[in-house]
């Protein structure tokens, strides 16, 4: 994803004189969400920031309010009660993610004179909020808890700047659009703006009762409340659209939909169950999280990266999530595959880093992306989409035996084969290298896409093209999985070659790519082919596919488990002994829980399972620290402290997709499970629990029309299998 720096606002290059170096299409450190702790919600291309009391209150740097499609159509909400601000009593987001209520009550009241009219606690106001196809719907109730009629007035102001998102994360522009005459009805208001893109974009407020004042900015409602009475407020806010009829039947018509819409899109998958209470609650927000960022698409489910940043579609952050999450529910990598190869490129396009058989890297909606102000609208720039694509649609055939699929996915298959071996490899070395092909694109185009990620042990920044060592492992994944679908699809004459071009490219990694001195692969060859011998967790990607030397992988495991590499919660992306190592940088030294979950399912694999399940509860114990026990996008890198949790990243995306679906491969890799398609096998090969989890239920494992109910359990050093149902032709093998 196009993944930003910390850095002040800077839309053009500064001069080598000013002694700094650009950073590109950064995210702005104005405002912490961690010092937020903002609530969040999701549907389809809309979603909203909002803070504890229920408001979005905008200012440098805020992601805080109401977006549509790259654009932030409510860019203000506030609620006061007779001028002040509520106090908090609680804010929650339901288990499933459906609606957020925040709990509000009254502050001392005084009147003009100073005199104390109200004392606090008295009035309680609940606000119920959700998203439906591009509408936030809010039900605000009112109770006097006094023993005192009362009359109350609550106010609600409100505006759209309908900034592009580029914007709110610090983007200049030179030019805007037009902001529109307000139209104001006696029970509804309109906002509009104009873009330099010639396209009207409209924010309607509607309320019900008619407010007693309504004007450009503030809606204001008079109550008469007896002691122990209510009055309810609905208040729907849509993007680009015009809804009609009466807004308390559409509000409790539409949370309906809201949460049927949850309920099935999650009812196929497998459910989980263990001994430790907590890890429940994180991997029931993990799974919750994962179903508000997908987004039906006409070929079927896809999440979104994350919010506030990526809520929207990213080739690789899709296609890793849907790899974590392949065996709970496959039909999200169905999904993922369908959509990504509906629009994979077939041109050579030097303006988004097109070129044929490439799979997308983003794609963007908003005004800047349409007139071409930033690169976005369909973008290619990333090296490693196109090798995942292949790569995951192995892991997908594995998983689901569905050839019927597979045979309909195959021409994008070649294509991206293709354009390895054609474009991929730019100076015919056999080794994938980036270079981004006009200067508005990404200068890095792997997962750590910050300007400063890729470097020399000196410091110094690497020049391109540049060949990423874990973008060589998804390669030869890509070929080993492509020489699988050969030989499903019938194909014999092509699994050779496939096969041959695995070998060729491990041999020839080990050779370039390892550092005997470092004990590790190396992070990078640059554009002469130097090696950048740094010590970064890209190298622990080597594990995952197996493109890693069996004898090279002991020594390692052994560097990544290192107290210079791991903090206790985590691999930092970098170890403590680089030059560039800075535990609050983005790529630098930070702590990424999809690194992590990749890492210890390479780990797992060569037979090394008691260090992914370190890793595996030091980010399960980090979640224990975290509001809601949700892992975010990444925090920082410092080590493990008695007593403390981890220190947070300032603007770290939470809910984010791969991260969401880190606990879920990682309970994966510790419990070696595996599938069969052909004999209709479910496998556990040599499965082990973490000290955290006594044992593990899980329910409603699908494979080819069978299904299974099944716990694990420590006894001693052993783990039990215990198959508590089957439904269908499904086996259970377990393999000490």
């Amino acid at each position: 994803m196009t993944y930003m720096d910390i850095g002040a606002p800077v839309r053009h290059p500064v001069s080598a004189g000013q002694g700094r170096t650009p950073t590109q299409f950064f995210i702005p450190a104005a405002a912490s969400l961690q010092e937020r702790r903002p609530r969040t919600l999701k549907h389809g291309d809309t979603f909203a920031v909002f803070d504890h009391n229920g408001d979005a209150i905008s200012g440098p740097g805020s992601p805080e309010g109401l977006f549509h499609r790259d654009t932030r159509y409510l860019s203000h909400l506030y609620l006061t009660i007779d001028g002040q601000r509520p106090l908090l009593l609680s804010s929650t987001l339901r288990d499933d993610n459906a609606t957020l209520t925040c709990d509000l009550t009254n502050p001392d009241l005084f009147d003009s004179g100073g005199q104390l009219v109200v004392e606090h606690d008295l009035l309680h106001l609940r606000r119920s909020r959700f998203l439906w196809d591009g509408v936030c719907h809010e039900r605000l109730a009112v109770r006097n808890f006094d023993e005192h009629r009362r009359q109350v007035k609550v106010e609600i102001s409100f505006a759209a700047d309908f900034a592009d998102l580029f914007e709110v994360r610090g983007m200049h522009r030179e030019r805007r659009g037009d902001m529109q005459t307000p139209e104001i009805g006696s029970d509804h208001i309109v906002l509009a703006y104009v873009g330099l893109d010639g396209r009207r974009r409209a924010t309607t407020l509607r309320f019900d009762p008619i407010p007693h004042e309504i004007s450009a900015d503030h809606a204001t409602f008079l109550f008469d409340l007896e002691p122990r009475q209510a009055r309810i407020v609905v208040i729907e806010i849509a993007c680009d659209r015009v809804t009609a009829g009466p807004l308390r039947r559409s509000f409790g018509a539409a949370l309906r939909k809201a949460r049927q819409a949850l309920r099935s899109s999650s009812a196929r998958a497998a459910g989980i169950e263990t001994s430790n209470e907590i890890f429940n609650e994180a991997v029931r927000r993990s799974i919750s999280d994962l179903y508000m960022l997908i987004t039906d698409k006409p070929e079927g489910p896809y999440p979104y990266a994350g919010i506030p940043w990526f809520s929207t579609v990213f080739g690789r952050d899709a296609l890793i999530t849907a790899l974590e999450t392949l065996w709970l529910h496959p039909a999200i990598a169905r999904g993922v595959l369908s959509h990504l190869a509906s629009k994979q490129a077939t041109d050579i396009d030097p303006a988004t880093d097109a070129e044929p058989g490439k799979i997308l890297h983003e794609v963007r909606y908003g005004e800047m992306a349409e007139l071409r102000e930033v690169p976005f609208r369909c973008y290619y720039g990333s090296i490693d989409s196109t090798p995942l694509f292949v790569m995951l649609a192995g892991a997908y055939l594995d998983r689901t035996g569905d050839i019927v699929t597979l045979r309909r996915l195959w021409p994008s298959i070649e294509a991206a084969l293709d354009w390895i071996e054609r474009f991929g490899d730019r100076d015919g070395d056999g080794f994938l290298e980036y270079g981004r092909q006009t200067d508005d694109g990404l200068i890095n185009q792997g997962w750590k896409d910050s300007h400063d990620s890729v470097f020399h042990a000196d410091g110094t920044l690497a020049k391109g093209p540049i060949a990423l060592a874990e973008v060589q492992a998804y390669a030869y994944g890509a070929w080993r999985a492509a020489a699988a679908i050969a030989r499903a699809l019938g194909l014999t004459d092509r699994v050779a070659g496939f096969e041959n071009r695995a070998r060729v490219l491990r041999a020839a990694f080990d050779e370039a790519f390892f550092d005997e001195q470092l004990g590790t692969y190396v992070l990078a060859l640059d554009g002469e082919k130097k090696p950048c011998r740094v010590r970064a967790s890209n190298a622990g990607h080597t594990l995952l596919t197996g493109i890693a030397h069996p004898d090279r992988a002991a020594v390692l495991a052994k560097v990544l488990m290192a107290s210079t590499s791991f903090s206790g919660w985590g691999v930092r992306t970098l170890a403590t002994t680089e030059a560039r190592y800075n535990p609050m940088s983005y790529h630098n030294g930070s702590v990424w829980p999809h690194d992590n979950a990749l890492i210890a399912a390479g780990l797992a694999r060569y037979g090394f399972k008691r260090e992914a399940a370190r890793i595996f509860e030091g980010l399960f114990a980090a979640s224990t620290y975290i509001d809601l026990r949700r892992l975010p996008e990444l925090f920082c890198g410092f080590a493990r402290q008695h007593t403390r949790g981890p220190t947070f990243y300032p603007v770290a995306c939470a809910p984010q997709a791969w991260a969401a679906g880190a606990p879920l491969y990682m309970l994966q890799s510790c419990l070696g499970l595996g599938f069969d398609p052909s004999p209709v096998q479910i496998t556990f090969d040599e499965p082990m629990l973490p000290e955290f989890l006594g044992d593990v239920t899980i329910r409603n494992l699908v494979l080819d029309g069978g299904s299974a109910d099944i716990t694990l359990r420590r006894s001693g050093s052993q783990v039990v299998v215990d198959v508590l149902d089957r439904r269908g032709p499904v086996r259970v093998v377990t393999t000490a």
